[in-house]
């Protein structure tokens, strides 16, 4: 009797040690602050207030090793051209060379974000992370209240930032998507929306009318069978997978200041939950997380903290793959 008593802490201990084993994912952060947004400053502050609260030693705490953050910029040529969606193109284009190096390198990426038009720099690295010249097919889950999928031709607001889904699937802005090294331009069928709430009527048309899938904020919620049947599908027709948040698909009491909250969305901890199980799957290889709201917007940081249970909840799923 005494025996077993003694054996039972030893055997906690080597399961513990054995699962610190295997916690050897690597993961590699970027900042990028480029929005495209024009008439209001070009940079968001939102990817520095992720970083300065402390992000790098959550992740460390997990026991993933972790690369020094990198923040893309522009050369002081490049910072003179004219047009701030030039430049965006531009500064994706850094982005997507970024990307491209981490991943080969055996890096999990992590963006942070300023907005949604990283997306098309993030795509593009992950088209171009493989071993030979031949581009990777990529697949992508967009989790946003928002469908950005507008054009210039359908847009209510002229917003880039509620375009780049269609520019990253070869609708429109073809110069930008180059410039952002994505191309060939993204099959729509390899496009999931996720918990898409509030979309303009004509976005909603070119939806209808193309082969996107998309699934509700239940399917989130639940981390429903639907969930995992559109992983797998990606799984098995896509070279990578990228995941993109925009904050403003959370419920607006995570995120109180971010101007295109949209009701009924999921917490922060139930997104975290179905993160963990998306990051499961191996061929997914980078997170970005999009428009946090910081400084006077976020006064008691609920929504830094709420970008932090979703980057750890992706990091715990990735950690357990072995």
């Amino acid at each position: 009797m005494n025996r077993t008593i003694l054996l039972i802490p030893v055997l906690i201990i080597c399961a513990t040690a054995a699962r610190a084993q295997n916690t050897d994912l690597r993961a590699a952060l970027i900042k990028m602050p480029y929005t495209g947004a024009r008439n209001v400053p070009e940079l968001s502050p939102s990817p520095d207030y992720l970083e300065a609260g402390g992000i790098a030693d959550s992740i460390r705490a997990l026991g993933v090793e972790l690369k020094p953050t990198a923040t893309v910029s522009l050369t002081a040529e490049e910072e003179g051209d004219y047009g701030e969606w030039h430049r965006m193109g531009l500064a994706n284009g850094h982005l997507a060379d970024m990307v491209s190096e981490n991943v080969r390198a055996g890096y999990l990426h992590v963006g942070l974000l300023g907005n949604c038009t990283s997306l098309i720099g993030t795509l593009g690295g992950l088209q171009h992370s493989g071993p030979g010249r031949r581009p990777l097919k990529v697949g992508l889950v967009f989790i946003d209240a928002h469908g950005d999928f507008n054009t210039p031709e359908t847009t209510l607001s002229g917003m880039l930032g509620g375009m780049p889904v269609s520019v990253a699937a070869g609708m429109s802005l073809h110069n930008l998507r180059l410039k952002s090294n994505l191309e060939p331009a993204l099959p729509t069928q390899h496009i999931v929306l996720v918990a898409v709430r509030d979309l303009d009527p004509l976005e909603e048309d070119l939806l209808l009318r193309s082969d996107v899938e998309m699934l509700t904020v239940d399917a989130i919620r639940q981390r429903s069978a639907n969930l995992h049947r559109q992983m797998e599908r990606l799984s098995q027709s896509t070279d990578v997978i990228y995941v993109h948040v925009d904050m403003d698909v959370l419920d607006p009491d995570e995120v109180p200041g971010h101007p295109l909250a949209v009701t009924n969305g999921p917490t922060s901890r139930e997104l975290a939950a179905a993160l963990t199980e998306m990051f499961r799957y191996e061929k997914v290889a980078a997170l970005g997380i999009a428009s946090t709201p910081s400084g006077e917007r976020d006064p008691n940081g609920v929504s830094r903290q709420a970008a932090y249970n979703l980057i750890k909840g992706a990091l715990r799923g990735a950690m357990s793959r072995r």
